[in-house]
């Protein structure tokens, strides 16, 4: 399917930084601490207490709306702090969204790899999310000069963009967005409903009726797979894994969540030691395809993380103090999120592409199928001769 449109503008060289916003309580019992106390112990994975030293001084924290610049400045119950991050330079990313569909109600984007589509770690501005944000604003004023008898209340005001799901930030291609909360809530259901479908169903051919989105990725795998068409039904659970928040996800035998993934072969490189496959997911659970694969004994090539048995490899966790980076921190350079120097889930290398999404119209239920190119390095040679 070509793309009917394109979106994105480049990034600015700096991002808006972050407020973070709590309020502080403390029981009668407990010992009054100062400002620099409560944060270097409450968040000393954020920084050292050099590094929250240097902030403070900095003017970074507010105590119910005053710049508190006295590091030994006592806290009392129920005060509001502000801990302002300063804008930092984040990583060079691509910009610019590919739009396969749109209509009032929905947008359906391929998204390039290495793009994240949600805020979080390192990436707070250069994100799908704010592309999209971008691009509202841009057509709410195109609105306003349009019809000037439009207000600015919120009735009037365009739903801004949101994603149904995610992609993981190596992974390219659809990327289903709804423009109405109507949408958003409709889509997420049928999302959601499909899960419950189980691999047997599947197996007897009578599943596909009772799925409302289905969702094709391909992707290059290690090895050779012999069999034309593999069903993974791996559970996946977590496992502590050190600069993941809640653990890292992982095939498990026990307490996993039951998780279903068919792959089907579409050609085997002999030379190359590869073969190139077609998942379909019956689950979406995260790094599914990933995990999935690498528990079947073929990792994607170029994963950094998943290894065979769709475990991590074993030296990336036993990340220590000693080989993260330095937390005291230059106030210039307090925007820079501090992360071991291992390998963590976001980070690209492999091939993976969502390749063809298939829904029905959260208002008009007509049935829809979406495609987005693949890269080259995930066609088969026909296509390659073709394009």
């Amino acid at each position: 399917m070509d793309h009917i449109g394109w979106i994105g503008k480049p990034w600015p060289e700096f991002n808006e930084g972050i407020q973070y916003i709590n309020a502080f309580e403390c029981s009668p019992s407990s010992a009054v601490p100062s400002l620099l106390d409560y944060y270097s112990a409450k968040y000393k994975e954020s920084a050292s207490e050099k590094g929250w030293l240097q902030r403070i001084q900095n003017g970074q924290i507010r105590v119910d709306g005053n710049v508190i610049t006295d590091p030994g400045f006592l806290l009392r119950d129920g005060v509001t702090l502000v801990y302002q991050r300063l804008p930092w330079r984040e990583p060079e990313v691509p910009y610019r969204l590919g739009v396969l569909y749109e209509d009032d109600h929905l947008v359906a984007i391929n998204k390039p790899s290495g793009l994240q589509v949600l805020p979080g770690g390192l990436f707070q501005q250069r994100t799908v999310l704010k592309q999209l944000e971008w691009d509202n604003e841009e057509k709410e004023k195109h609105l306003q000069a349009c019809l000037a008898s439009v207000s600015s209340s919120d009735e009037t005001r365009l739903w801004k963009p949101a994603p149904v799901h995610r992609l993981g930030r190596g992974t390219s291609g659809i990327l289903l967005c709804a423009k109405s909360p109507a949408a958003k809530s409709k889509l997420a259901a049928d999302l959601a409903a499909g899960t419950s479908v189980s691999i047997d169903r599947m197996k007897k051919g009578d599943g596909e009726i009772d799925r409302k989105i289905t969702k094709t990725y391909r992707a290059l795998a290690s090895g050779i797979i012999m069999e034309d068409e593999v069903f993974a039904d791996i559970p996946i659970g977590k496992v502590k894994y050190s600069g993941v928040a809640g653990g890292l996800n992982m095939a498990t035998e026990i307490g996993g969540k039951p998780s279903q993934s068919k792959v089907t072969v579409l050609w085997r490189d002999i030379v190359e030691n590869q073969t190139l496959v077609e998942v379909q997911i019956y689950t979406g659970r995260p790094h599914q395809i990933r995990i999935h694969l690498a528990a079947l004994g073929h990792p994607l090539v170029g994963d950094p993380l998943y290894v065979a048995g769709g475990r991590p490899r074993e030296d990336l966790n036993t990340v220590n103090a000693e080989n993260c980076e330095d937390k005291s921190m230059d106030p210039a350079d307090d925007g820079g999120y501090q992360r071991p120097k291992s390998v963590l889930p976001g980070d690209c290398g492999y091939l993976l592409h969502a390749w063809r999404l298939s829904f029905f119209h959260p208002v008009t239920s007509q049935e829809i199928t979406i495609m987005a190119p693949a890269p080259p390095q995930l066609q088969v040679p026909v296509e390659k001769e073709n394009t």
